[in-house]
């Protein structure tokens, strides 16, 4: 308390004492103890209120002791079993969790971790992954003392997460118990198939196997990748003490459409311990992206030849080549292609409009442009009957789609009706057209839009030279035939836009966190804040079925389909507001990860407990373990004093004192017949 506060203090003292000596005492000749007793009640009852309305600060020191906390962490994962370490790690819990010199120095903490950390779970060994780097970030946030110890009892071996060698902060003195077997055996393993996730019908797709050996005598494998049983590829590799790593290429076909389950194996005469991670499975999506295409003409030309070979240059082309009399049914096509058309056109060019086929016309000296006029409204056709030589322009400022000018403008030229082409607004030209060197208005090769339909115009008859030119400046058909199929992909992409687009892959391996995300449209086609999305996901091995709601992300919805078995599994996505569906499905893999380690990772934790200033232990020597962190006069428990202030008014006891000196002052005076 200041010096002002006590002097108040004492001058509330002697005035609370002079009022109640000049009201009870003051000129009265005899002092009863009547009168006395008065007096102090009338001193208590001035005295407490001169205090509260003093209000002083009444502070307190409280000593307080923080012991350095001591964090234990236990891997909980399926590896500890496939090492036979799971009773080890029970003796180890009991050993410290239990040490009553440990709970005396340290604020002692245990806990289990796989892919998760937990606090109350009991060890069961069942975790499906290894995130030893998550453990140094929460205790990054959990723990702020200026140095601690943390005891990590694994076998070393993640699965997922970052180098948890680099991962722990500067504070943390990191002791590791390393579990399961550390002596080397004999082991091969296949460490990492690398695949695309999908390949196209008839390609062919590469496989990437990495095989990795550990022993010191030189062996041959045999690795081979089968399907349902039938072997596509097979190769024997020569492994030692110094080539203890191979890669292995493989080119498999895709011969069939859907998602294709490889089974990849490694095979010696080597007697192992572990043959879990001898095998390894990947899967592949097998898309069918053929584009069926009709060409229709009424004459025989050599473009014909020409667009045929080049278009099905990419072998998920076909060109089928039709008289417009021969053309009964579309439906099979998906893009129809009408070279010079005549009056015979009108019928098969009003049938493929009806069924919404995109088109690529083709004019030339036996085009009929009434026809041409009557058949599309992109371009209006005003030639006369003589014909005209005219030269390609390529047009920088073209943006549909990516295409290098390849030498256009020193093609050959293409012969086409003289005239005028008057080309519409939403017609955008690839190339234009020259006369004698001089540009006119026409244009020559030029693409529209309209809503979901796409159609392409070529100007002019004799493009077969182009692909010949072409040839002789490169030595390939390559660069045109590439022309070609950016046409052909422009006209058989579909430009309409979906409400609701969901993503997701094909397969998954088991234990792999699953998560899909979608995005859900307005008729604006803008990001829908307030879609309602939930997934109904069905078990198709055992016929059950579950529903999910979506989680509204940053522009898009999210749901994490955890703990699922391996199996086939099909899924419909819902817009509850607009009904909106979308059905999809994928596979899980039965693939464990867990189970493909032979071996503690030694190295790894003792180049943690190096890089932290710990020190690696074993099961066997848990008490050197106990003793050094006992010993260690780092480790210290910290006593803070701790200054508690309260202010007099607070104190509710003074307010109950004060009412009881005034009501038994009250009940004495009454009782005695002074009021």
């Amino acid at each position: 308390m200041t010096k002002i506060t006590i002097f108040l203090l004492i001058l509330s003292v002697v005035i609370a004492g002079l009022l109640s000596f000049y009201q009870y005492l003051y000129k009265v000749k005899n002092k009863s103890t009547l009168n006395l007793f008065l007096t102090f009640l009338r001193f208590v009852s001035y005295f407490t209120v001169f205090l509260l309305l003093i209000n002083p600060i009444i502070s307190r020191k409280t000593l307080e002791t923080s012991k350095t906390p001591l964090p234990i962490f236990f891997d909980n994962s399926q590896s500890i079993n496939e090492l036979g370490a799971s009773e080890n790690i029970s003796k180890v819990f009991k050993a410290l969790s239990e040490n009553s010199k440990l709970k005396d120095k340290f604020e002692l903490q245990t806990y289990l971790f796989d892919d998760e950390i937990y606090q109350d779970k009991a060890l069961d060994f069942k975790g499906k992954q290894s995130k030893i780097d998550q453990i140094a970030k929460d205790i990054k946030q959990l723990y702020k003392a200026p140095i601690f110890p943390v005891i990590l009892v694994t076998d070393g071996n993640q699965t997922q997460g970052s180098d948890y060698i680099y991962s722990f902060q500067s504070n943390a003195n990191v002791f590791p118990v390393i579990v399961g077997d550390t002596t080397e055996v004999e082991d091969l393993k296949i460490n990492q198939v690398n695949v695309n996730k999908y390949a196209f019908l008839k390609n062919k797709f590469p496989v990437e196997v990495f095989v990795q050996y550990n022993g010191q005598k030189s062996i041959s494998a045999n690795v081979s990748i089968s399907e349902n049983g039938s072997v596509f590829f097979k190769e024997t590799v020569s492994l030692s003490a110094s080539q203890k790593v191979k890669t292995v290429t493989a080119l498999l076909n895709a011969n069939s459409i859907g998602t294709k389950k490889y089974t990849v194996t490694i095979s010696s005469s080597l007697t192992e311990k572990n043959k879990t991670n001898n095998t390894k499975y990947f899967a592949v999506e097998v898309l069918d992206q053929r584009k069926e295409i009709a060409l229709i003409s009424s004459v025989n030309h050599p473009d014909l030849g020409a667009i045929k070979r080049s278009i099905e240059a990419n072998q998920q082309r076909k060109v089928t080549i039709l008289k417009p009399k021969e053309v009964n049914d579309l439906t099979k096509f998906n893009v129809c292609i009408f070279y010079q058309p005549t009056s015979e056109f009108s019928t098969v060019i009003s049938q493929a409009k009806k069924l919404g086929l995109n088109a690529f016309f083709i004019t030339g000296k036996s085009t009929d442009f009434n026809v041409m006029n009557q058949s599309q409204t992109d371009l209006t056709f005003k030639m006369a009957n003589q014909k005209e030589n005219y030269v390609a322009s390529y047009n920088e400022q073209f943006n549909l789609f990516a295409q290098d000018n390849i030498g256009f403008d020193y093609f050959p030229p293409l012969e086409n009706g003289f005239g005028s082409i008057k080309a519409n607004s939403n017609v955008s030209v690839l190339l234009g057209s020259k006369i004698n060197r001089i540009e006119v208005e026409n244009p020559m090769l030029c693409f529209s839009e309209n809503g979901a339909n796409r159609n392409a115009y070529l100007l002019g008859e004799n493009i077969w030279k182009w692909r010949i030119e072409s040839h002789v400046k490169t030595k390939e058909f390559t660069q045109f035939d590439t022309f070609m199929d950016k046409i052909v992909q422009f006209l058989t992409t579909n430009s309409a836009k979906k409400s609701l687009v969901v993503n997701h892959e094909s397969f998954y391996n088991s234990g792999e966190p699953i998560e899909i995300t979608a995005q859900f449209f307005n008729k604006n086609y803008e990001f829908d804040e307030n879609a309602k999305l939930a997934i109904n996901l069905q078990n198709k091995t055992k016929n059950t079925s579950k529903t999910y709601d979506f989680l509204k992300g940053n522009n898009e919805y999210k749901v994490s389909l955890d703990n699922l078995e391996a199996g086939n599994y099909s899924f419909t996505v819902t817009e509850k507001n607009s009904n909106t569906k979308y059905s999809g499905s994928f596979e899980i893999l039965d693939f464990e990860i867990e189970k493909q380690f032979v071996n503690a990772d030694k190295n790894r934790l003792e180049q943690l407990a190096q890089n932290t200033n710990g020190k690696a232990f074993y099961p066997t020597n848990i008490d050197a373990l106990v003793d050094n962190l006992l010993a260690n006069d780092n480790y210290k428990s910290i006593q803070k004093e701790i200054v508690k202030k309260s202010p007099l008014i607070d104190w509710v006891w003074l307010l109950i004192l004060l009412a009881i000196a005034l009501a038994t002052e009250w009940f004495v005076r009454k009782y005695n017949g002074l009021l």
